[in-house]
């Protein structure tokens, strides 16, 4: 009896032994916030110090990933395990594979039979893809016109820019999302080019030094005959032979209207003669008939005397 009550109180004695030691572990640094893209690995680090027995990482609450002295407690094979010693400290490394949408949130790091922990946030990011519809563009030289980028399916919206690679006399862009699309955004870039080259659409992710880029040739030519030709250069021969036609008819019209004049002041100087002769004769009538009348007085007077 009495040897059985000394193993119990050994016993005893080894568990407050172990419960001591494991009283002085603690979490020296937790993990850190991370941001990745999906598809990529995730990196959380939960510095120790000696003596731990058990480490566990938890995922938005779920354990997933056990870590004990010896070895690790794998579950799934997305999150993996990794360990180094810095300093006489133990650093625990958490290791998620394949990293998707649905794993962003608190990443937390603890000890068992501790209320001590340390935590982190997880963000997930996915890079769309990114294009410039119809490819390489034929545009005219000083003529202005667009190229568009668009960006489909990227979380959160990139930051769009462009670099052009050809000589122009003006250029300007505007970015804004897809009004039915959240995760898409349109860039238009307006250009007034003077010779060939190349235009780059550069989208660049918030927050991760990563960026998606796409190009496109841009061929510059001159401007059709036909077009209107800048000042001092010499017109298309169907310009030369419509304005000669033109300056023709209009000679003849004006020839025909001064002809018209013409005949209009001849007829009208051959009205104002003849209403002259015509003026002229009913004076001379006037005088004859005055001066025959005067004669005939003149005659009785002379009868009378």
């Amino acid at each position: 009896m009495e040897g059985s009550c000394r193993g119990v109180l050994a016993a005893l004695v080894v568990l407050a032994g172990l419960a001591a030691c494991g009283s002085g572990n603690e979490i020296l640094e937790g993990p850190r916030n991370v941001t990745v893209v999906k598809g990529s690995e995730a990196r959380f680090n939960c510095t120790i110090s000696q003596g731990w027995k058990l480490i566990m990482w938890a995922l938005k609450g779920t354990v997933v990933l056990s870590v004990t002295p010896t070895e690790p407690i794998i579950t799934n094979d997305r999150f993996t395990s990794a360990s180094y010693e810095e300093g006489g400290n133990f650093i625990s490394e958490m290791i998620i594979h394949d990293v998707q949408l649905s794993d962003a949130g608190q990443v937390k790091c603890s000890l068992q039979n501790s209320d001590r922990d340390g935590s982190a946030f997880l963000s997930v990011q996915v890079m769309g893809a990114l294009l410039i519809p119809g490819g390489s563009l034929v545009v005219l030289a000083e003529e202005p016109c667009n190229v568009t980028c668009r960006a489909l399916g990227w979380t959160p919206l990139p930051d769009i820019s462009w670099e052009i690679g050809a000589p122009v006399s003006h250029s300007s862009y505007d970015s804004a999302p897809e009004p039915d699309d959240l995760q898409s955004a349109v860039s238009v870039l307006a250009l007034t080019p003077l010779g060939s080259g190349s235009v780059t659409c550069v989208a660049d992710m918030k927050g991760l030094p990563l960026r998606e880029s796409v190009t496109v040739n841009l061929t510059v030519v001159q401007p059709p005959l036909g077009s209107v030709d800048k000042p001092g250069t010499s017109l298309p021969t169907w310009a030369i032979a419509l304005l000669a036609v033109s300056l023709s008819l209009l000679s003849i019209l004006i020839i025909v209207l001064i002809i018209i004049f013409c005949c209009c002041c001849a007829s009208r100087r051959e009205k104002e003669e003849s209403s002259y002769q015509s003026q002229i004769r009913k004076s001379a009538s006037v005088k004859t008939n005055t001066e025959t009348f005067q004669t005939k007085s003149g005659k009785e007077n002379y009868g009378y005397s």
